[in-house]
């Protein structure tokens, strides 16, 4: 029996990529702005090899790591989540998604309202947090959807759970959802429910739902179900692909609910893939530019690996990694290109390897396909054939390479 837990830090970066100018996130480094803080305290991290990383100006590096331990560059346009995972699994976009500095297109927001018969309040690039408190009690008055964008490519649509219930404003997202293909295919749509009687008072729920495009091919997680592999998709990942290439979503609403259900399925039998998300860093510390929040947050998921790790099975592979970089010290409160870190660890893993800087996220899908023994990517099938590099066999070196 082979699995995989694949666990996604929602937002970890570990320093700027060469292209950040372009994105405006020169300087950015996610990990440095937790260090900073003084409060960062993750010896299991350490232990992996988290401080070895290449690039990483710290002191905090480990003599003899457990783990193997890289980072990768994101070779897709952007710097979403969308595409961070997608790419994770082996889909490289070529086109960033598009977003809307200047708010949707009328005509967008004319169907919107036509189709959804709401009015529109907002249609700009807004805080989630702050949109509420000026807009909902227009919002409560009149029952108009708060619809509003980031840097990001995404549609979110706020509303209070008892002016439109959760099954009202999901359905709404489904019809954005159809609304925003082709030129207007912004990777997500956020359904974003809040409670509350008055400004100040107003707060966001844990009923978030994404909607977010079908991936225009397939992925790593096709090919593993395809292959009569279990694709456990725990947090937002169903969400993320759509449920394509998903065998079961698990919905959780924090980190503490993720890292729970993945010690659950730890000690559960499954032969695949356990793909994590934990978004707490991102959407309650990196977006809120709160680093002593960020490094707490790290601190804790460290302190869940002391439990984590001795579950681990003999032929069990983990890695942890991200999808994007969210520096909660810079300016902005957007997503910032980075590189991401891989650390992998397993009874059977090479200890103490650098995997240097790999030019793409999709090495990471290539090292799972070949751990599980399967063909990836299929050259028909992917935009960029022969751009993914495996590292399985720096991680078994020898014949105990679970092949």
């Amino acid at each position: 029996m082979k699995r995989v837990f694949l666990i996604v830090l929602d937002s970890f970066g570990v320093g700027q990529l060469p292209d950040a100018q372009k994105y405006g996130d020169e300087g950015s480094n996610t990990l440095a702005a937790c260090l900073s803080t003084g409060l960062l305290q993750v010896p299991n991290l350490q232990k992996l090899g988290l401080f070895n990383i290449d690039g990483l100006s710290t002191n905090e590096s480990f003599p003899h790591p457990e783990g193997s331990f890289g980072r990768m560059a994101e070779l897709s346009a952007g710097k979403d989540t969308t595409t961070g995972h997608w790419e994770l699994m082996g889909l490289v976009s070529s086109k960033p998604m598009p977003t809307y500095p200047n708010g949707f297109p009328k005509d967008v927001i004319d169907e919107l309202s036509r189709r959804t018969k709401h009015g529109i309040l907002c249609n700009r690039p807004y805080s989630g947090t702050q949109v509420i408190q000026d807009y909902g009690m227009q919002h409560i008055r009149t029952g108009d959807l708060i619809v509003y964008t980031s840097a990001d490519s995404v549609l979110q649509i706020a509303a209070h759970e008892e002016i439109v219930s959760l099954n009202e404003l999901y359905h709404c997202c489904e019809i954005a959802r159809e609304i925003m293909q082709g030129e207007h295919g912004v990777g997500r749509i956020i359904a974003r429910p809040f409670v509350g009687n008055c400004p100040g008072e107003f707060t966001r729920t844990a009923n978030r739902r994404d909607f977010s495009l079908v991936p225009p091919q397939e992925t790593l997680l096709d090919s593993l179900k395809q292959h009569g592999l279990e694709t456990i998709g725990v947090g937002k990942i169903s969400d993320i692909f759509a449920g394509k290439g998903i065998s079961k979503k698990i919905v959780t609403h924090s980190n503490q609910e993720g890292i729970l259900k993945t010690l659950e399925l730890c000690d559960q039998e499954f032969n695949g893939l356990c793909f994590v998300n934990l978004v707490d860093f991102d959407m309650l510390y990196g977006h809120r530019n709160d680093a002593e929040g960020y490094a707490n947050a790290l601190n804790r998921f460290d302190e869940a690996l002391d439990d984590l790790i001795p579950m681990l099975q003999d032929e069990d592979l983990l890695i942890i990694t991200a999808d994007h970089g969210c520096d909660p010290s810079t300016p902005s409160t957007d997503h910032s290109r980075e590189y991401v870190p891989v650390l992998c660890y397993g009874k059977n893993v090479q200890g103490g390897v650098n995997l240097h800087t790999r030019a793409s996220f999709g090495d990471l899908a290539a090292t799972i396909a070949d751990y599980f023994g399967i063909t990836f990517p299929k050259k028909h099938s992917f935009a960029f054939p022969g751009k993914f590099s495996s590292f399985a066999d720096l991680l078994f070196p020898n014949s105990a390479k679970p092949l």
